[in-house]
């Protein structure tokens, strides 16, 4: 395999992921001395393509009908889609890949991917399965930036068919985009734990935001509110495919909350105050406990 900086990275879909995974691609490896890689962009719409084109973040791109002629020219791609687009493509392209590619996701989902991957990849393309825990609350290619993936978190969910080589390639390529963590995990536990930090927050996020009866009362905010539902500008049709392909684990993580609040709610109904406080005090104690760790969803 070449060496990073040699490698012809292809992104499909150029929206505020697709577009940061180029832009950091291109300030972090591709900015070297000497570097002879390439990055190939694909969108269905234009107008991202055109902006990354003029700024110099792609060397060449693509049309959606156009990617199979983008794909054998890849030596890593980057499937920027929604999970069940991004299983689509691959059933859609399989034959389009270029021989010993790696193929990589950033779906916030991996159980889907492990049922049916098995039955769509050809034996010499290697599909890694990942997810940069990363990102912002904004959408498109405008809102994309390579200092996201900074000091964050990436998952990866090695499957046996994955070759060794190629996972210590991806290692290397997220540890060059800035990424400081690299978690290794299966598919299940990813789901499950992923259900809990991050779709579970969103559906509380937007579960508060929904139950405010007062459109002015963020004006009587002292941050606390802004910091809860920052999460809640939140992209609709994404979320709802992440929720429902999920549904198992995350409807465990709301049922395992409803118990918690209603432990809250009984406890301040009550006036049990030695119950309130306990609570509080053990809340603390955990989450002292959990650590700080650097995660934007």
């Amino acid at each position: 395999m070449k060496a990073l900086k040699d490698l012809t990275y292809g992104i499909v879909g150029m929206g505020i992921m697709g577009g940061s995974f180029a832009k950091s691609i291109r300030q972090k490896v591709l900015s070297r001395n000497g570097a002879r890689g390439k990055i190939y962009a694909c969108n269905r719409s234009t107008a991202c393509l055109s902006m990354a084109k003029e700024e110099g973040v792609a060397d060449l791109t693509f049309t959606s009908d156009k990617v199979s002629e983008m794909l054998p020219e890849c030596d890593l791609v980057f499937i920027c889609l929604y999970p069940h687009a991004t299983l689509d493509f691959l059933k859609e392209h399989k034959n389009n890949f270029k021989p010993g590619a790696i193929v990589t996701d950033i779906s916030g989902v991996k159980g889907i991917f492990e049922k049916e991957l098995p039955a769509i990849l050809r034996d010499d393309v290697d599909f890694i399965i990942g997810h940069p825990m990363a990102g912002g609350e904004k959408e498109g290619y405008a809102a994309s930036r390579a200092e996201f993936f900074e000091n964050h978190n990436y998952i990866l969910c090695q499957q046996a068919f994955n070759r060794e080589e190629n996972l210590v390639l991806m290692r290397n390529l997220i540890t060059e985009m800035g990424f400081t963590r690299i978690t290794e995990t299966s598919c299940d536990q990813h789901d499950w734990k992923i259900g809990f930090t991050s779709q579970l927050c969103h559906v509380i996020a937007s579960a508060l935001v929904e139950s405010a009866e007062d459109p002015e009362i963020t004006a009587f905010g002292g941050g606390s509110f802004e910091d809860l539902t920052r999460i809640a500008m939140i992209n609709a049709p994404l979320w709802t495919e992440l929720f429902i392909s999920n549904k198992d684990k995350l409807v465990e993580h709301i049922e395992n909350f409803e118990a918690k609040i209603d432990e809250f709610k009984k406890a301040i109904k009550t006036e049990d105050s030695e119950k309130l406080k306990a609570l509080l005090e053990d809340t603390r104690e955990k989450r002292m406990n959990m650590g700080s760790i650097r995660v934007k969803l």
